[in-house]
This record gives structure tokens, sequence and C-alpha cells, in this order.
């Protein structure tokens, strides 16, 4: 019945309500805040390309919707002389960085499923693609590959050992969000 896309209205809904009640937009800037939306939303990572260790690569809603064309910015913004147009960018890009920041926030701990340790749920384990919950730019999703695992004396994966595509990092299980289908 159309769940998934529902929640997701939701949450774009619950982070824009607060923030549009601070400051008044025209139909111009609403129209460019929706496309920033758009573009946050169809960005984020859903499963993993590939089942290659080497590759770091997850397959997105804009992979699929818009496949080869790349985010770009509007022609002329940055020259214009015009200071209407630039006070108008820079409240959407305001709201943009905020919209990005909250909704990271809120939309990050619904992969994290943060259940009751009295039920058993499956360790996450060497291979997987995860999502690295840290404080990014807009539009950019830290990805890794788990390559060890440090489970506790319960057998419980406490911290993992990830691959990005620079370097090598010690994250405890808190701060990872294992995505979707790449349990094997």
């Amino acid at each position: 019945m159309g769940g998934c896309w529902e929640r997701m209205i939701r949450t774009v809904r619950k982070v824009l309500s607060p923030l549009l009640k601070e400051q008044v937009l025209d139909d111009e800037s609403l129209a460019s805040l929706f496309c920033v939306v758009e573009q946050i939303i169809n960005g984020r990572p859903l499963t993993a390309v590939s089942d290659d260790t080497r590759d770091i690569i997850a397959l997105s809603p804009s992979h699929i919707l818009t496949p080869g064309t790349p985010y770009q910015l509007p022609p002329g913004v940055f020259n214009s002389k015009d200071n209407y147009v630039r006070r108008h960018w820079r409240q959407v890009q305001y709201f943009s960085h905020v919209l990005w920041k909250r909704w990271t926030r809120e939309y990050l701990p619904t992969l994290q499923g943060r259940h009751k340790w009295l039920d058993k749920k499956p360790n996450v384990s060497t291979g997987d693609i995860v999502l690295l919950v840290e404080e990014t730019s807009r539009n950019h999703w830290p990805l890794a590959r788990i390559i060890d695992v440090f489970p506790g004396d319960d057998g419980n994966v406490r911290s993992v050992r990830v691959k990005t595509q620079t370097s090598i990092l010690d994250r405890p299980i808190t701060k990872i969000c294992l995505l979707e289908g790449s349990q094997q």
C-alpha cells in the first residue's frame, strides 16, 4: 500500500514543516528546495551493486531514475550580479544545508535497527557493505566494506574494521548502518 515511500514523505514533511515556518519562500525558491530534497532522497544508497569485495558502490534510486546523469548546478548563479537571485540562492542553500543535517539525523536511525538484546539478531559479517554514520557534506554517503569483525564476550559483534575507498577505519557497531540486501 505504499508504506516505503509514505515513510519517506513523512520523514521529509517532519523535517520541512518546522524549517519552512522560519522563513517564507517564493514559488521559485520552493521549487528549487524541492529539487534539492529530491536529490537527497534519491541519492541515498539502497543496496550493493556487485558482490565483488573490492567494489564499494551502492545502487541508489537516482541510478534507476536518471542513469548516467550527474547532478548539476543551475547556470549563471555564481556569476549573477543580481542581488535578488543571489539572496534567494543563498536562502535555498541554507534550507538545503539544514534539511540535510536534520534528515540524516532522523533517517539514519531508521536504518540502524536498535532492538532489544533479548531477540537474537544476525551479526554483521565480513564482506557486508555498510553506510558510515558521520558528518558529511550534502549528498555524500560514505560507504565501506567490512573487512574484520570484533565480537564481544557474548559473541555479538561490538566493533568492525571497514575499508572505504581511501582508508581503513575501526568503527563501533553503533556508527555503521548495514545496507539492505547486503547480508549473505
